[in-house]
């Protein structure tokens, strides 16, 4: 469950809008902290061969009208595969980690 400025968000709801998308093969939400929202998410997104040109902004347009605003990803990245666990579960923790790898340690504004 993430926590987006007092609001409890499930990624798994948010998951299954993203997953709607053509040219979206896997999804996974997760955490990544915001200094004024508490947390945000980030959804990783991993893309059919089809939808190789996918975007970021096109992913955010989907889900904008289909979910609350509050709910939204606030960024969307692209990877190859997800880390898994040896039952074949999506390692989220490592998926955090890689996000605030990625976009950095949130700026305090």
């Amino acid at each position: 469950m993430l926590k987006v400025g007092g609001e409890n968000v499930s990624p798994a709801e948010v998951e299954a809008k993203l997953a709607e998308l053509p040219g979206v093969r896997e999804v996974a939400v997760v955490a990544y902290p915001d200094p004024r929202m508490h947390e945000v998410g980030v959804a990783f997104v991993i893309r059919t061969t089809e939808g190789s040109n996918l975007t970021e902004q096109a992913v955010l347009d989907h889900v904008k009208g289909r979910i609350a605003s509050f709910k939204i990803p606030r960024h969307v990245l692209f990877v190859d595969t997800f880390p898994m666990t040896s039952s074949g579960k999506i390692q989220k923790a490592k998926l955090r980690d890689l996000a605030l790898e990625i976009l950095g340690e949130p700026k305090v504004a």
